[in-house]
């Protein structure tokens, strides 16, 4: 099996990214004394980071991109774009909780310190591995190589987040529509998740019906749900005819991490964002229908 070796921009920059990743996560395993739930996911954000970019890398390096059961013009960039931002998560997340106010060992903060300096640097290495590997006018490539593909990769992480606020505690069984909320998410969620699979799989063909007319339509349903939630949340959590209460409670700046309310004021600002996302989706799938046309 024959080694392919081709220099450039976009190998070093994986390279850089699994190195940083890998002293990321392997600094904080060693000496950084992770004792709460949140250092365990930092520690699989970077070493799913890690992972990754070495498969990757061995990939291209033995030639077998034509062997992968996947479409080599969508998962690098994917798996690139996922990466970035769960290296961004762990390098806001891990200083929030293992330094702020830490009053540990020197050499204790020092490996912390040492691993938020390295995640960084790896959501910056994947951040420019995104920026080579995106599609340029006229180039013809993947659809996740795309802005709408990529934007499709930050708004399923932004789900995620979301679910994770909204799940410890439960925080949408209050009142039907917070419910309904709760659905919007599931469901956009769980269809733009599908559509990455299909460009990853390459199964795109396989649909009964246009691929770039269902993109298009499917946006703007998500924009008018979205919409609806970025609504609908606020006023039942934050309005005190709804049993909501518009101030921030006072032992909240006692508490280890987020409150309650603070985790609902940030479901409020992530479906808000999310809803620029899927409008700026909407946008750039209804250009690729006229331009398809």
């Amino acid at each position: 099996m024959a080694i392919v070796l081709h220099s450039s921009p976009l190998l070093w920059t994986r390279l850089a990214a699994l190195i940083f990743s890998c002293v990321a996560f392997s600094v904080a395993v060693h000496g950084g004394r992770l004792f709460h739930g949140t250092g365990d996911w930092c520690i699989f954000c970077w070493a799913f980071s890690f992972a990754g970019s070495l498969l990757v890398l061995l990939v291209e390096l033995f030639g077998l991109q034509t062997r992968a059961p996947v479409s080599w013009k969508n998962f690098p960039i994917t798996f690139a774009c996922y990466a970035a931002l769960l290296c961004l998560s762990a390098s806001i997340i891990f200083p929030l909780y293992y330094l702020k106010g830490s009053s540990g060992p020197n050499e204790v903060r020092d490996f912390r310190i040492v691993s938020t300096v390295f995640s960084c640097l790896a959501t910056i290495a994947y951040m420019t591995e995104v920026s080579i590997s995106k599609a340029r006018p006229g180039e013809v490539a993947g659809y996740m190589a795309t802005a709408p593909g990529l934007l499709k990769v930050c708004e399923t992480f932004v789900a995620c987040i979301i679910f994770v606020f909204v799940s410890d505690p439960v925080l949408y069984d209050r009142h039907a529509a917070l419910q309904y909320c709760m659905s919007v998410y599931c469901i956009c969620f769980i269809l733009s998740a599908a559509i990455i699979l299909l460009c990853i799989g390459e199964c795109t063909g396989c649909l009964p019906f246009p691929f770039a007319r269902f993109l298009s339509a499917y946006a703007l349903l998500a924009v008018v749900l979205y919409l609806s939630a970025t609504i609908i949340w606020p006023i039942f959590n934050f309005n005190p005819r709804n049993g909501g209460s518009k101030n921030r409670p006072y032992n909240c700046n006692t508490m280890v991490g987020l409150c309650v309310w603070d985790k609902l004021m940030a479901v409020s600002v992530l479906t808000a964002v999310n809803f620029i996302l899927y409008l700026a989706d909407l946008i750039y799938s209804t250009r690729l229908v006229f331009v398809s046309a």
